[in-house]
C-alpha cells in the first residue's frame, strides 16, 4: 500500500462505467435512464472485533491511477458514498434472508470514500415488500446481491452449498 503513494503519473482518468469480474458498474448519474441498475456497491470489512460487516453504498466515479515505478501497474478506485449500517439504520430479516437499509442515513465525514474496484460486489436496491402496505417506508430499500453477468447460482438438493456456474444458452 505504501508504494501507491509514490510514482503515480500526474494524471488520473475518470470513467462513468467499469467492467470487472463480469460485473458492469455504472455511476448513478450515468445509469439513471438505463434499463438495469448497476450503481449499488457492497464491500466486506472486518471490524476491530474480527466480525465481518457488509458496507453498502452507491458508486459515483471510477478513477484510474497508473504507476510507472516498481509496481508498473494500473489501479482502479471507486469513489462511493456510503449508507450508515449501524443498527438504527439497517434491518436484517434472517427468516427471509433480506437486508433493508434506510437511504436517508448516509455516512458523512468519512475518511474512506474510495475503495479498490476489486473489493466491490454489485448489489441493487429495490423497495421492500412492506412498502406496498406502508407508504411511509419510502426511505427503506431492500438490498439484493447480484451474480456476475452471464452467471447463475445453482443450489444442489440436500446440500446448502451454492455453486456459481456459467450460464449456457
Amino acid at each position: 500500500m505504501n508504494l501507491l503513494c509514490f510514482g503515480r503519473e500526474r494524471k488520473a482518468k475518470c470513467y462513468n462505467e467499469y467492467l470487472f469480474n463480469e460485473y458492469v458498474f455504472h455511476t448513478e448519474e450515468y445509469g439513471q435512464y438505463k434499463k438495469t441498475y448497476n450503481s449499488g456497491i457492497c464491500v466486506k470489512r472486518l471490524t476491530s472485533n474480527k466480525f465481518e460487516v457488509d458496507y453498502y453504498g452507491k458508486f459515483e466515479e471510477v478513477i484510474e491511477l497508473q504507476y510507472h515505478n516498481k509496481l508498473n501497474k494500473v489501479f482502479f478506485l471507486f469513489k462511493c458514498y456510503w449508507y450508515d449500517t449501524t443498527d438504527r439504520w439497517i434491518k436484517v430479516h434472517h427468516h427471509h434472508g433480506l437486508v433493508e437499509i434506510n437511504t436517508k442515513a448516509r455516512l458523512r465525514n468519512v475518511d474512506y470514500v474510495f475503495v479498490f474496484a476489486k473489493q466491490c460486489q454489485q448489489v441493487y436496491y429495490t423497495y421492500t415488500y412492506l412498502f406496498r402496505k406502508d407508504r411511509s417506508r419510502v426511505d427503506w430499500l431492500s438490498i439484493v446481491k447480484t451474480t456476475p453477468k452471464g452467471r447463475v447460482q445453482v443450489i444442489q438438493e440436500g446440500n446448502d452449498k451454492v455453486n456459481t456456474r456459467d450460464n449456457i444458452n
